[in-house]
């Protein structure tokens, strides 16, 4: 006992209470006073009552608690003790499970001071025990309450995670895209998907599920069969499969196709929207059983969300059906064949959003027959990406394909469309650029309404923008009374390749339209040879870089002498009541048809020119052109043209009685090899060809 005593001479804690007794019996707390040294443990009654022991049944040794304490928990204790021993602590606590007198279990929490001497020796711990089975039983249910909370959180974020992502699909397969992805699926907690969509009564399959899990038969199926997707489409209601023998049991028929899929339960969800079914989704589930009360709530309001966003899918693609279609009933259909050119035209929808998606534009090409072999070949881009732009560019491609192919010169047709756009009721405009070419001659003329300049590839593989004068766009030179086109004239050799195309295809976020156009060039002098080669590869490098503008594209390649090709070309104005000039054209045409090796027919082709000059004075008001070129190919050819302002055609008249008149267009048709008239603007020009023989 007297190292009792000297252990009690021990300091206690300096928050230990004066009177600890009351203190402790209120808060239900037992005390014990253990001497390290002789081993002895005391305990005062209310700890009695915690370990659930009479006085007689403890001795005030520790092992007497044996019965009490099950050797698992006594373990435990033991080594909290012992380590707070040995790492110097002051103190240690532990929660751990008595064996009460019934058998049942209680948890009991301890906490003890470790009193040492001036050497640090342990010797002494004066403690508390206490019943701890209300504390734990409360913590466990606030852990429980977590744990509802925390999946509460989990399947927020679910539908939160679902909807963020579904934001951005705009079609129905990047709904299922954006479903079908492993984190998407992941979210959903399910290992693979199905999904169908109600077509005139029937489900059609969209989504498959795994892959090789294909059903034969369910790819298009009735409403009123027995699979669960026509049963959730059916009765508008969730079915849930909680387990594989449920799944077998109410689908007999389906069962046997997918059990190598290991599917322990399923979800099938109706896709409903304004109270009506537009499909159904099943999840299909590998590593659970059965659903929460709140699972399935959370599962019904994300089929919710999905069908709000199939909905939106849905009406978006026939939005789009139908404005590409629009689109593409108001681009050309075929574009004809040229003689002496090769031709290519591509066009590529804008891209709104990424590659997601396209968007409709006014962007358009053109290529128009014209009268004499030309050509006319048009690119324009009317203002704004929608249905109404679409329209817009569909009436003003067919007014400015008219107004071509009635004749008008470049400048002409370039006003009278905008002065169109003008009176239509729209507010938009419209760039444009209009190049008639002669492929006999290469001689190309351009107009240019706004629009970004014209590109020219030369034989040697190298480059140019072509600066071509310009006007206001469409609809705004009319707006402000500036009608005035300039003609700019280019030429092209056999061999090289006129490029144009709508901004869509020049301009790159953070550059400037000078800086596109560098690019551009650089691109098309690198690129192949062939047009249509050409072509594609513009586009693909358009559909890599994005952008939210459409692109149209023409190149227009002037073929070498396969057909008939002017050699050279003669001009001379005559005017009315100008002899001199009559005269200067008259001493043109012999010294022509002389250098050309047609002396043997010089007298013909002069006395039709003669009659061609002399009826235009006549019967029209203005001046005449007379026009000679040298067509090669099969045959030689000397061509006469002289063009007038009138657009009354040439008519045969019988000749009068004095025989002065009405023998014209006689003369012509006895000598000529051939001959014809051809609109030209607000006139006409007259035509005819004799065949010549080769010269050396």
């Amino acid at each position: 006992m007297a190292d009792r005593g000297a252990s009690a001479a021990l300091s206690l804690p300096d928050d230990w209470p004066a009177h600890p007794d009351p203190i402790l019996a209120l808060n239900r707390m037992g005390s014990f006073d253990w001497d390290l040294d002789t081993g002895l443990m005391q305990m005062d009654a209310q700890a009695h009552e915690v370990f659930d022991v009479r006085p007689d049944e403890y001795d005030d040794h520790p092992e007497s608690l044996s019965k009490r304490v099950p050797p698992g928990e006594a373990r435990r204790l033991d080594t909290a003790v012992s380590q707070a021993l040995k790492d110097g602590s002051e103190n240690y606590g532990a929660y751990f499970r008595i064996r009460r007198r019934d058998g049942s279990l209680r948890w009991t929490h301890t906490q003890g001071y470790i009193r040492r001497d001036e050497t640090g020796r342990p010797r002494r711990i004066i403690g508390i025990v206490r019943d701890a089975t209300r504390e734990l039983g409360e913590s466990d249910a606030r852990r429980d309450q977590a744990d509802r909370d925390e999946a509460r959180r989990e399947q927020t974020s679910v539908v939160e995670l679902t909807t963020a992502a579904l934001a951005h699909a705009r079609t129905v397969q990047d709904v299922i895209d954006v479903l079908k992805d492993t984190h998407g699926l992941i979210h959903l907690g399910a290992t693979s998907l199905v999904m169908g969509l109600v077509e005139a009564g029937r489900i059609r399959l969209v989504a498959e599920g795994p892959e090789d899990a294909f059903v034969p038969g369910t790819r298009v199926t009735r409403i009123d069969e027995p699979y669960p997707m026509s049963e959730a489409v059916r009765t508008l209601g969730p079915c849930f499969i909680e387990s594989p023998e449920e799944f077998a049991e109410r689908y007999p028929i389906l069962w046997p196709h997918i059990t190598g899929l290991n599917i322990t339960s399923a979800a099938y969800l109706p896709l409903i929207v304004q109270a009506r079914p537009i499909g159904a989704m099943g999840l299909l589930y590998s590593d659970r059983r059965g659903f929460t009360t709140e699972e399935r709530n959370i599962l019904v309001a994300l089929g919710s969300s999905i069908a709000q966003s199939l909905q939106r899918a849905m009406f978006y693609e026939q939005e789009m059906d139908l404005a590409q279609g629009l689109q593409q009933a108001m681009l050309p259909r075929t574009i004809p064949s040229v003689p002496g050119a090769d031709v290519a035209v591509r066009y590529r929808a804008a891209a709104i959003g990424g590659p997601v998606g396209r968007d409709i534009g006014g962007d358009w090409y053109d290529l128009i027959p014209l009268p004499g072999g030309r050509v006319g070949a048009v690119i324009g881009d009317v203002q704004g990406h929608d249905t109404h732009a679409a329209a817009v560019m569909g009436q003003l491609r067919i007014v400015l394909r008219a107004y071509a192919a009635e004749g008008h010169p470049p400048a002409t047709v370039m006003a009278r469309a905008s002065l169109f756009l003008h009176e239509l009721d729209t507010d938009r405009s419209a760039t444009c650029l209009y190049a008639e070419a002669d492929l006999s001659t290469g001689v190309l003329q351009v107009v240019r309404a706004g629009h970004i300049d014209p590109l020219v590839r030369l034989t040697d593989g190298s480059c140019h923008r072509i600066g071509v004068p310009g006007g206001l766009p469409l609809g705004l030179s009319a707006e402000f009374g500036r009608l005035d086109y300039p003609v700019g004239t280019l030429e092209l050799d056999p061999g090289d390749t006129l490029l144009l195309c709508t901004d869509g295809l020049v301009e790159q976020p953070g550059a400037d339209l000078d800086d596109g156009m560098r690019t551009l060039t650089a691109l098309v002098a690198t690129g192949p040879e062939d047009v249509r080669d050409l072509a594609d590869r513009l586009i693909d490098v358009a559909a890599e870089r994005g952008g939210d503008d459409d692109v149209a594209l023409l190149l227009l390649r002037r073929r070498g002498p396969e057909g008939p090709q002017a050699g050279r070309r003669l001009q001379r104005q005559v005017a009315p009541g100008d002899p001199a000039a009559l005269s200067e054209a008259r001493h043109m045409i012999r010294t022509a048809v002389a250098a050309w090796g047609a002396g043997d027919r010089a007298d013909e082709i002069e006395l039709v020119a003669d009659e061609l000059i002399t009826n235009a004075l006549m019967h029209t008001e203005g001046s005449a052109t007379l026009s000679l070129r040298v067509l090669t190919g099969s045959d030689r050819r000397l061509r006469v043209e002289v063009e007038d302002s009138s657009s009354a055609l040439p008519r045969r008249r019988e000749a009068g009685d004095s025989g002065v008149s009405g023998r014209g267009l006689l003369l012509v048709e006895l000598l000529t090899d051939v001959w014809g008239v051809e609109a030209r603007g607000g006139g006409k020009a007259v035509w005819c060809e004799f065949v010549v023989p080769d010269q050396d």
